[in-house]
């Protein structure tokens, strides 16, 4: 195992780790204010410090990790879900008309950043984590698609996709049974770096007020309420601003450490 993934995996693992235990236990009530012991800086009762509510800061990063985890995965899901079928029909389609529409959606989607749809959802729906959802997941699609129709390209003319079209099999099925399975390596990678991304999405989505509603705790409205008090208690803006580095670098990591090992050409050229 190369040192990139280990420390991927460390990383994520752990910050996965404090989303779960969060379900069960934290150190304080994360909604509970404690108005005379707000801004203290970390000590032995509260690890990381309070905020301006006098919240525990280490109770409110575990519970926030869970709304990041949490939107950026079914986030990621959704674009796994919705892009990798897309990309899969448009080579099955063998180009034409199909293939042009697909493709032409998906540049009109990244025309408008994940955080410009967001805004509109909003405008319609109100703000909130289920529409952070639904913006990201909609900016996932596109991401997918192009990848898996990439990907299917080149597959589409090697000689086992040959050997199954003469054996019958129509185009549909050959995308199910053979191009799908050998996409699956580079999708985990993407996968990964488009978790990544959510987790930061779902952090500038929220300081803007548009993800994660109070009293639920979130990284970027974490930093929003420290932006005005950076020289009276600089943890409360330290504390989630490293919770997000540390957790996308860890993701990127685990990204490229997952792409070291599953593609075959990287590993000829470090032997």
């Amino acid at each position: 195992m190369n040192k990139s993934l280990f420390t991927g995996i460390l990383l994520s693992a752990l910050i996965m780790l404090a989303a779960i235990v969060s379900f069960a236990w934290t150190p304080f009530d994360h909604t509970s204010l404690n108005i005379p012991n707000k801004l203290q800086a970390p000590n032995g009762t509260h690890w990381l410090g309070t905020d301006h509510f006098g919240r525990d800061m280490f109770s409110m990063i575990m519970v926030g990790a869970r709304t990041s985890i949490t939107v950026a995965f079914v986030a990621v899901g959704i674009g796994l879900g919705l892009g990798v079928p897309l990309g899969l029909w448009a080579t099955a389609r063998q180009g034409g008309w199909t293939d042009e529409i697909i493709m032409r959606g998906n540049d009109l989607i990244f025309a408008f950043p994940s955080l410009v749809i967001a805004i509109l959802i909003t405008a319609v729906f109100g703000p909130g984590a289920v529409n952070a959802i639904i913006a990201i997941g909609i900016f996932n699609i596109p991401v997918f698609a192009r990848v898996t129709r990439g990907g299917a390209l080149q597959l589409w003319t090697r000689e086992f996709i040959l050997a199954a079209r003469v054996a019958g099999k129509g185009a549909i099925r050959i995308s199910i049974e053979h191009i799908l399975p050998n996409l699956a390596n580079l999708l985990i990678v993407q996968a990964t770096i488009q978790f990544s991304l959510g987790i930061l999405a779902e952090a500038a989505l929220s300081y803007v007020g548009l993800g994660a509603q109070p009293p639920t705790p979130s990284w970027g409205r974490m930093l929003a309420d420290a932006q005005t008090l950076v020289s009276i208690a600089p943890h409360m803006a330290l504390v989630p601003g490293f919770s997000i580095i540390l957790t996308v670098l860890g993701l990127n990591l685990l990204g490229d450490g997952l792409r070291d090992l599953l593609d075959p050409k990287l590993q000829q050229v470090q032997k």
